[in-house]
């Protein structure tokens, strides 16, 4: 068998080292920063909620936070849902306290109390651009004002399609094969990858984060398992469980 870690560069590490059968890292997504203006993040207290989506949104939306010269005590009047434990660590380390959804998707941060109780209020997204739509347009729906930093896009890392051919054969000779699926953005990737290869994206078993996500990769794919988080944990009894 083998698991293809998706997960991006600076992310896959720590998973990969984490699991107890064989693995090859392939990432399927890249972060790389978009400037924002200094003027946006002086809207920011507008805010009665931030929805910080990555580690990486953190970081940035931190750093941007730092040049605009907005400073946290502005914001104390601002509740913050992180989408994941490591992104709330991030934030953290600058004493901001982050909501955790159960689980780490649009649809599990949605259903925390302070996003179902936000009526009309102001939200505001640190994420990649692309991200969260459905997010983004649900609150939309109910009258919430959103505000919208787009601080990165994603897109398929360069040496990726080169990791994919060098290790085609490797591939084809240990099934069964499980792919980590982690966004709309990762799966389109891996299409993309293998649209020389259909036969590959039928056999590969994939394990896909969240419901929605599950239902998007079910109409391409035969074998998908939906799982809750990106924890070695949760990988692990997936893959046993397959």
């Amino acid at each position: 068998m083998l698991f293809i870690n998706t997960r991006p560069t600076e992310r896959a590490y720590h998973l990969t080292q984490a699991l107890d059968f064989p693995v090859l890292e392939l990432p399927l997504l890249e972060l790389v920063p978009n400037k924002i203006d200094i003027e946006q993040y002086q809207q920011l207290a507008q805010a009665q909620v931030v929805v910080v989506v990555s580690p990486t949104a953190a970081q940035l939306g931190l750093d941007g936070l730092k040049k605009s010269g907005v400073s946290l005590e502005q914001l104390e009047h601002i509740q913050w849902i992180a989408v994941g434990k490591t992104t709330a660590q991030v934030l953290q380390k600058v004493g901001i306290n982050a909501y955790i959804p159960e689980l780490e998707t649009s649809e599990g941060m949605l259903q925390l109390p302070i996003l179902r109780n936000i009526n009309k209020g102001c939200v505001a997204f640190w994420r990649g651009r692309g991200g969260r739509q459905f997010m983004m347009q649900h609150l939309q729906a109910q009258g919430t004002t959103i505000l919208n930093f787009c601080l990165y896009y994603r897109q398929l890392p360069d040496h990726s399609p080169q990791i994919f051919k060098q290790n085609l054969r490797y591939i084809q000779h240990n099934m069964p094969i499980f792919v980590c699926i982690s966004s709309e953005a990762s799966w389109h990737n891996w299409l993309l990858l293998c649209k020389h290869y259909p036969y590959l994206i039928k056999q590969c078993i994939y394990l896909t984060l969240g419901e929605r996500l599950t239902q998007l990769v079910q109409h391409t794919a035969l074998l998908v398992r939906q799982i809750q988080n990106l924890t070695p944990k949760s990988i692990q009894e997936a893959v046993k469980e397959a």
